[in-house]
């Protein structure tokens, strides 16, 4: 007979459930080993023949149930792969009531990312979703919230940190032993420890909370801007809740190799050392906003899964949705000149980019078993989840929102719920329906595209559902309840107006009198949908473009296109709307048309076509670099050097201009000899992406020879990501070959795979390499499955019909249950792109010699 535990969608049964953890765990760094012993607090609902826990990889060498009538000993040991659990099964019943389980075990630490790892001279532990298991005997589920006493035994003289604050040292023989006080009830992928080489300088108390941040020494000068980030979100953030920050302390560690890029254990906050770490002389403002939203972002999961945890991981969602909507409210109150919400706006265009294909999932997303959890972690959770809740947001109004979160924080505190609670709470807080309202948009998937036609002041509405795939039509019972807000301009100014959509169509007559010049359906471009205006509108708002807001600019450009994407537009009215923003005076406004404009040059195959349409980049947003220049001038503001940036970006590596590159490589070998003025910081990275496209050997090996010992972790990850960017055959070639090696770092390996598959020279010899070699790519990424992932979705950059076929038998004939979704989007984003231009070349050649 088989057992459920042979299932890989096992979950644990509701009893026993877990008190109290009393651990300790023996580190041996050396030989990349541990031991551990725990005593486990359960109670027990009903009289029990066996106890069930996770332990995957785990020795377990003994194990006694201790009850009130005696122990119970364990007469079989019985580990499931399958399930990833071990079965003790008892020589005798015990009944129900409170046992312990006193449990040893050993284990070796992961060789990837996950579970107990090194990282260099770092031991650190990441366990979300499902890892807790690799280190300790645990029940690994997120509603078995429990009480955890760590006791860490570690080499004398290295840090050992864990979720408490020490409560007592001591040790002999060369070794250190560190109890950590109890923590509040948590699930076990919060508990967290790190045993290594780190720094911080002294801590920062926030009312009454000492906060410190850690880097490995040779780069602990770099973790003051992330303690500033922190100290300065987390009293915004216990003004919010209502409630003040539950763990006792904060310690923020940067990591040399992470697979995500952050995690929000309980006290114990670990980072990719990029998202955390920098030199403020020399960032550049989107680094710096990176690092303040990661920050917060974490911070934010103190209260918003720590505190209050989901119950499963469908709801995974409660979690990650919530923390990246509260990290751009929380970093716009802080530093309102940064205008953070135009960086959501960047995720959510990449999220409806995602939800616009037949393989995209709700929000609310079925999950069985550990790969599902995993690839759970992706836009539609974070980018599509934060952009539902501010649009609830505001259609509740910001006080009642806030009043809804605080009663769900009081109601569910060091508890578990799921998303109806969230709902319930909003509802009785605004006295609005709102569980209908946001299970309507978390539980179906995709999202809609609102067509306007405007006849004077009587704007006609319709919905449905939109794909970016041509000729896909819609369910009828796919609908959304959409709340609007239209912004219009007449005789007597700018004005909005807010009409909830409820069927699949309707009207509404905009308030005032006389001629409307423009309407613009997405205000502020807050709602989650696309807007399909009549030739008419689009004309009307091309002309009076410098009217809108820059998010409605910004999103007037991303519907157009996702437009043309679906067989609505044709290709010349985009370029006939792109030609109308070359005296754009915004930053991010010019980031989304030049990120745009990228992805054509990007595509075209044919070298003629591609050459003119540099030419027109280069005539369009030419002469706003020759006025703006390379280098800041005196009290220059950050908005105009971001604007410098969008302007080299575009004509260094979309138009190719060759003065242009050559200035730039120019500048960054001055900037490398230690000459820091040459390059203003927002100017690094293109310069380096240029220079390394046109490099020879002697780049190379600079490049080569910089980023090892470069201690900036943006730097360090430019300089090595450059080396995939050679356009010379033979430099391609030493790069790909540095793909399979040990000299990448782990954590970065996806994306300077990702950058070979996207190097018009290297792509080719690369994708075929990758396949050959397909076995070591899986024995050197297979252990962090995020990783694996993006290598996956990087293979949609190969912009053939051949590359598509290659692809699509390839993945059939090597199927990866850890990314069985990334496969099915990445081959449905290549069908979609090559048959876009395959159409679409000729008609930018079209319109380009009619210009």
């Amino acid at each position: 007979m088989v057992h459920p535990t042979d299932d890989r969608n096992y979950r644990l049964p509701p009893s026993p459930r877990p008190t109290r953890y009393d651990a300790t765990l023996a580190v041996d760094l050396d030989a990349r080993t541990f031991s551990g012993t725990a005593t486990i607090s359960l109670e027990l609902a009903a009289p029990a023949a066996e106890i069930v826990l996770h332990a995957a990889g785990l020795d377990v060498s003994r194990a006694v149930l201790r009850t009130a009538q005696g122990e119970r000993a364990v007469s079989r040991v019985e580990p499931a792969a399958a399930s990833e659990t071990v079965r003790l099964v008892l020589a005798a019943s015990a009944p129900a009531g409170g046992a312990a389980l006193d449990i040893a075990w050993s284990g070796r630490m992961s060789a990837g990312l996950r579970g107990l790892y090194r990282a260099g001279d770092v031991a650190v532990t990441q366990f979300e979703a499902a890892d807790a298991r690799r280190v300790f005997p645990c029940f690994d589920e997120p509603a078995f919230k429990a009480i955890w006493a760590l006791t860490v035994d570690a080499p004398a003289g290295v840090t050992v940190l864990s979720n408490g604050a020490p409560a007592r040292t001591g040790g002999e023989g060369g070794r250190q032993r560190v109890a950590f006080h109890e923590t509040p009830p948590l699930p076990t992928y919060l508990v967290a420890l790190v045993c290594g080489r780190v720094e911080a300088q002294d801590a920062i108390s926030v009312r009454g909370i000492p906060v410190r941040t850690w880097a490995v020494p040779e780069k602990a000068s770099l973790a003051a801007f992330g303690q500033e980030v922190a100290v300065e979100v987390l009293p915004r953030l216990e003004d919010y809740f209502g409630l003040p920050y539950a763990f006792g302390k904060l310690d923020q560690v940067g990591i040399p190799e992470f697979e995500a890029g952050a995690m929000e254990n309980a006290g114990l906050v670990t980072f990719r050392e990029a998202a955390l770490l920098l030199d403020p002389a020399t960032a550049s403002l989107p680094v710096k906003k990176r690092v303040a939203e990661v920050v917060t972002h974490e911070l934010a999961h103190q209260w918003f899964g720590n505190w209050v945890t989901m119950r499963w991981w469908d709801d995974l969602w409660l979690n990650e949705s919530f923390a990246t909507w509260m990290s751009y409210k929380i970093v716009d109150a802080w530093k309102p000149d940064w205008r953070a919400w135009l960086d959501f706006d960047a995720g959510k265009a990449a999220a409806l980019h995602l939800d616009g294909l037949r393989s995209t999932h709700p929000i609310h997303a079925e999950v069985k078993n550990p790969d599902e959890m995993t690839e759970s972690f992706d836009l539609i959770t974070y980018e599509k989840g934060g952009a539902v809740l501010r649009m609830i947001e505001g259609y509740l109004g910001e006080a009642p929102f806030r009043d809804g979160i605080r009663l769900y924080m009081r109601r569910h505190a060091k508890a578990n719920a799921v998303a109806d609670d969230l709902w319930t709470a909003l509802g009785e807080a605004s006295r609005q329906p709102v569980l209908e309202l946001a299970n309507a948009w978390i539980r179906q998937a995709g999202h809609p595209l609102i067509e306007v036609q405007r006849d004077g002041r009587t704007v006609r509405l319709v919905q449905r559902r939109f794909f970016s795939e041509p000729g896909a039509s819609a369910e009828r019972h796919e609908r959304w309840p959409v709340p609007l807000v239209l912004r219009y301009e007449d005789a007597g100014g700018i004005h909005e107006q807010r009409h909830l959509l409820g069927d699949g169509s309707g009207e509404v007559t905009l308030e005032g009198a006389g001629d409307v010049a423009w309407v613009c359906a997405n205000a502020a471009s807050t709602g989650f949908y696309r807007v399909s205006y009549d030739a008419a509108a689009v004309s009307a708002l091309a002309r009076h473009v410098a009217r809108l807001a820059p998010a409605e600019r910004i999103g007037l450009i991303a519907d157009e296109w996702a437009l043309v994407r679906a067989g609505v537009r044709e290709v010349g009215a985009f370029l006939d709307l792109v030609a109308a923003f070359g005296d754009e005076q915004d930053h991010a406004v010019l980031d989304e048309l030049v990120g745009r404009l990228a992805g054509i040059e990007a595509r075209l195959l044919d070298a003629g076509v591609r050459a003119r349409f540099q030419r027109f980049v280069a005539r369009l947003l030419g002469p706003a670099l020759a006025a703006a220049g390379w280098d800041a001038r005196q009290g220059e503001d950050d908005l105009s050097r971001l604007r410098r940036a969008a302007l080299v970006r575009a004509l260094g590596l979309v138009a190719r201009e060759p003065r242009v590159v050559e200035e730039g490589s120019a500048r960054l070998d001055r900037f490398m000899a230690g000459d820091r003025a040459a390059l203003e910081p927002n100017l690094h990275e293109p310069a380096v992406v240029m220079a390394s496209r046109a490099g020879d050997a002697r780049r190379f090996d600079a490049l080569r020879a910089r980023f090892p010992v470069e201690p900036d972790p943006a730097f360090q990850r430019r300089y090595l990501v450059g080396l995939a960017l050679f356009e010379d055959a033979t430099l391609a070639g030493r790069a790909q070959e540095l793909a399979f090696g040990d000299e990448v770092p782990l954590q970065d390996s996806a994306s300077f795979m990702g950058a070979l598959l996207a190097n018009r020279t290297a792509r080719d010899p690369f994708w075929r390499t990758l396949r050959e070699r397909w076995d070591a790519v899986l024995e050197r990424v297979g252990g962090a499955p995020m990783l694996l992932r993006r290598v996956v979705e990087a293979v949609a950059q190969l912009p053939e019909r051949r590359h598509l076929d290659e692809a699509s038998a390839f993945f059939a004939a090597h199927p990866i249950p850890a990314a069985k979704q990334a496969i099915a989007q990445t081959l449905e984003r290549m069908r979609q792109d090559v048959a876009l231009w395959e159409r679409a070349e000729p008609a930018v050649g079209k319109w380009l010699q009619a210009r």
